[in-house]
């Protein structure tokens, strides 16, 4: 096990024992330290002492308040694809993070033609632009000014934070927040003890929850805020190569490897399991891996080769970033597509989105 999966394993609380007692004893000063200035900066956001800056169009938020990975993705896609059903143009704010751009303001995607490739913009942004037909796309860490060029230049009707929950200088009109089901808020500390990003009280901002992972007839918890059940489900595949549809059949009857870069890849390798997929090795990659360094290429065609698999199955975010990889491997390259399904008999959702939308009309 990597240092990286104990720690999780110790802020998830599923590590327990000497050493993990010894790492709590050490990294709980930093943890109350952390979680007390945040709570600062969100108090003089609320004061107005910090400043709070304010678009002149809808502005819809979703985030989380845990590091790892709740679905942030699929749930843009959702909200993105019930707003272009309304007739709205849609642009997304994203950060850009891991990609040789991150840090400045540019234009991703028209909503036609992609400009940035994922090495420049990050895999996320990129996934967007190509899964959402007619999705702008924006990437930029000062979300204002990102917000500005968009309008600017695609003008938008309404814009998606991606991951934007901790992003308050910017004022939001709807608070979308996510949380993993199974573990809302790991073992209760903020970082660098625990997987929270804020404080729970943070959870005032949001306007409605959308718990993630969630078992069949599985209840949201009662948190004192509209609450509604989702869970993610793999629709699909394509062959990265031709980007032709690929049978699930096909799979379920071959030699498949699995392959992941992202923050929860056994979440991955159990939903192509639960799809009868039997699954001959997998490869857990940091999250964000890049394909752009000779190494991991060389890891990935080990990994090919030790498997004898016939096909490779990854995520939509790792295919984006292995387009024009070598032939050996693009030939036995495939795609899964992950959507995020809602349990939300009340439409909490439709309505919160409504709500919105008629008082900007």
């Amino acid at each position: 096990m990597t240092g990286a999966l104990w720690w999780r394993g110790v802020a998830e609380g599923s590590n327990r024992g000497t050493a993990a007692l010894a790492l709590k004893l050490l990294l709980a000063p930093f943890a109350l330290l952390y979680s007390f200035m945040l709570r600062t900066r969100a108090l003089l956001y609320q004061a107005g002492l910090l400043t709070t800056n304010h678009l002149p169009c809808p502005v819809i938020s979703i985030g989380n308040i845990t590091v790892g990975g709740t679905g942030k993705t699929p749930a843009t896609m959702l909200v993105a694809r019930e707003l272009q059903q309304r007739g709205y143009r849609v642009a997304v704010l994203s950060r850009g993070y891991g990609g040789s751009l991150e840090g400045q303001i540019a234009v991703v995607s028209d909503g036609v033609s992609l400009f940035l490739t994922p090495e420049q913009a990050g895999d996320e942004p990129c996934l967007l632009a190509q899964t959402v037909s007619g999705l702008m796309v924006v990437i930029g860490s000062d979300r204002y000014q990102a917000g500005l060029l968009a309008l600017e230049q695609l003008k938008p009707d309404v814009l998606l934070l991606d991951d934007g929950f901790q992003h308050i200088r910017l004022h939001r009109d709807l608070n979308i927040l996510l949380l993993d089901a199974a573990r809302p808020f790991g073992n209760g500390w903020t970082l660098p003890l625990g997987m929270l990003r804020e404080p729970r009280i943070a959870m005032k901002r949001a306007d409605l929850a959308l718990f993630t992972r969630c078992q069949p007839g599985q209840a949201a918890p009662d948190f004192g805020l509209p609450c509604c059940c989702s869970k993610h489900r793999l629709t699909g595949f394509n062959h990265l190569e031709t980007g032709d549809e690929f049978q699930l059949e096909t799979l379920q009857q071959g030699r498949v490897a699995a392959f992941a870069g992202i923050a929860d890849p056994s979440a991955f390798f159990d939903g192509l399991q639960a799809l009868g997929i039997p699954l001959v090795a997998t490869l857990a990659l940091p999250d964000h891996a890049s394909y752009a360094a000779e190494a991991m290429m060389i890891t990935l065609e080990q990994f090919a080769t030790a498997s004898t698999a016939d096909w490779l199955v990854t995520t939509g975010k790792d295919g984006v970033k292995l387009a024009g990889c070598n032939q050996a491997l693009s030939n036995k390259l495939v795609t899964a597509r992950l959507e995020l399904l809602l349990d939300d008999p009340d439409q909490l959702l439709q309505s919160a989105l409504d709500k919105l939308l008629s008082r900007q009309c």
